[in-house]
């Protein structure tokens, strides 16, 4: 089956995972998105304006619509909305009579908290769930640089249901690796997303408040040490929690101090919220750690300093405007 797909949030991966799939599968690609000024932008200039880390400029030819004018029924959504709008972005999609039963959907979001909101609109047994390691940036709306070398891009899918791929998902997969965003199936949807969590727990948040690229974090002196304090709380939260990871604390602690040299003149997403004055998702990362610690009266004090360490630097910018 030749699928049609649908990106819904076309910020900075929603418009990597589109452009690729477009691209490099050749399959048909839509994107919707609620921010006006990155659709007007990418109508007067007849496309997404991509580059990678910073070089050879193209203007892709993309398609774009909010969710009021956009009248195709795809058969897969690619969900990349950040986590605070998502909710709101579903129920407007749905108000237009975009969604049926028989869709599926992929999403590869931040944070750990959409699945739950999506699959009020999907089938359950329909939905895979992702992590990306895959950093991308979006510098103003219409315009996205794709950040580290080419077929350098990694991901990790899982059904979020209880069933195995059927015949259409699995037809997603080799999609999505003919768009050279090499996914790699997983059993265990919950113990994929903490993975990524972890890291993002680390690199998102202290790369966010002291407003530095991962390389320059990574080069500091006292990175392991701070990654390992933190990776410490969080293993003995999943822990308590009987959530089993796929790796060692110390396999998670280098993983860390690895995508640091590989991603090293990169900002992460939530740095690139707080420096446009966006809410950023640090509640649905180091926020859902801190959860899994009360439910089982566990204080993750490091978690819970840096969820308010964050949030004081958002009201900080906001008053700043």
């Amino acid at each position: 089956m030749i699928m049609k797909y649908a990106v819904l949030g076309s910020g900075a991966m929603g418009f990597r995972y589109g452009v690729m799939l477009q691209e490099n599968a050749g399959v048909k690609v839509d994107f919707v998105d609620a921010w006006e000024p990155n659709i007007e932008a990418v109508k007067k200039q007849g496309g997404v304006r991509v580059q990678r880390d910073h070089e050879n400029e193209q203007l892709i030819d993309v398609n774009i619509y909010s969710p009021e004018t956009y009248d195709q029924k795809p058969d897969v959504w690619l969900v990349f909305a950040k986590q605070m709008e998502l909710q709101n972005l579903l129920e407007r999609c749905q108000k237009a009579g975009l969604f049926n039963d028989n869709q599926y959907v992929v999403s590869a979001m931040n944070g750990i908290g959409h699945m739950d909101k999506i699959v009020q609109f999907f089938e359950k047994n329909n939905v895979l769930g992702g992590t990306a390691m895959i950093a991308t940036l979006m510098p103003e709306p219409g315009f996205v640089d794709f950040m580290g070398k080419e077929g350098k891009e990694s991901m990790h899918l899982a059904t979020y249901g209880d069933n195995k791929p059927d015949d259409n998902q699995k037809q997603i997969m080799a999609d999505l690796e003919s768009a050279k965003l090499h996914p790699i199936y997983s059993e265990d949807y919950l113990s994929m997303a903490m993975t990524k969590l972890l890291f993002n727990s680390v690199v998102n948040t202290i790369c966010t408040m002291f407003e530095i690229p991962m390389g320059q974090f990574g080069d500091f002196k006292g990175a392991k040490e701070m990654t390992t304090q933190m990776m410490d709380e969080a293993f003995e939260a999943c822990k308590r929690n009987n959530i089993n990871l796929p790796q060692t604390k110390e396999e998670a602690i280098q993983g860390v101090l690895d995508g640091c040299v590989d991603y090293k003149y990169h900002h992460p997403s939530m740095y690139q919220d707080l420096s446009k004055n966006r809410p950023t998702e640090v509640d649905y990362i180091n926020g859902y750690i801190v959860s899994l610690g009360d439910k089982v009266g566990y204080n993750c004090a490091v978690h819970r300093f840096i969820v308010n360490e964050v949030h004081l630097a958002e009201s900080i910018k906001q008053a700043q405007k």
